[in-house]
């Protein structure tokens, strides 16, 4: 069994829990709140910023022209396609993408998006493909499993969502991801697959939690005074 799908197996129990959350299943029923698409669009704003960011660190890391251009490739993906679902979204809450972008990080996106750059800062090429794989993995799944479940039609709220993050191209898109961490897992040394493990399961969980900060319009406790 090759490093990603052990990875994987492992992290099962988060994956069925993601799908079966109450802002995923949302998303499958077209039952969402404005407020709660509206929160997720700024978080997930700032969240790909700082994604973007740790694909930054890791070209610093690259060995390779050809390592160099993978990352780069993917920043450009999340600038140019990635606001396609976003604006989905903002459609169906009735924003435009503009009106949301700049808000300060709640909780649980702050907890994920420093889990992510402290990883790219002091970890290996190795642990920051291990720290970013499951976003992609967790939604393309989740997407692939609403198409199947639900076979949403074109006049479905979230029709644009589903259909970007499940699409087939994604899917190669996703086995390359995989095939560049098992290849560096086949060198490393046990302690930095222990690191890689252990990154990639902290991930699928804030994967789970930046749902549930989503669905609940998550919030910091006390609200700062503002000054004059």
């Amino acid at each position: 069994m090759s490093f990603t799908k052990e990875l994987r197996e492992a992290a099962d129990p988060i994956f069925e829990a993601i799908y079966q959350h109450p802002f995923v299943q949302g998303i499958a029923r077209g039952a969402l709140g404005k407020e709660q698409l509206i929160h997720y669009v700024k978080q997930d704003f700032e969240y790909l910023n700082a994604y973007m960011r740790v694909y930054g660190l890791g070209i610093s890391k690259c060995r390779t022209r050809e390592e160099i251009a993978k990352f780069h490739e993917k920043i450009g993906y999340i600038l140019h396609s990635e606001v396609h679902p976003h604006n989905n979204f903002c459609h169906a809450a009735g924003v435009t993408y503009e009106e949301l972008q700049g808000y300060p990080l709640a909780p649980t996106a702050q907890h994920y998006t420093r889990h992510m750059l402290t990883v790219a800062a002091q970890g290996t090429l190795g642990e920051i493909y291990a720290v970013l794989l499951p976003c992609p993995w967790t939604y393309m799944e989740a997407a692939q499993r609403i198409m199947q479940d639900y076979r949403p039609q074109p006049d479905h709220p979230f029709y644009e969502w589903i259909t970007f993050y499940g699409a087939p191209e994604a899917e190669p898109r996703m086995m390359a991801f995989c095939a560049q961490l098992d290849a560096w897992a086949v060198t490393a040394s046990e302690e930095e697959k222990r690191r890689m493990r252990e990154h990639f399961m902290i991930s699928c969980q804030l994967e789970y939690m930046f749902f549930d900060m989503a669905y609940r319009v998550e919030d910091w406790p006390v609200p700062e005074k503002v000054l004059a």
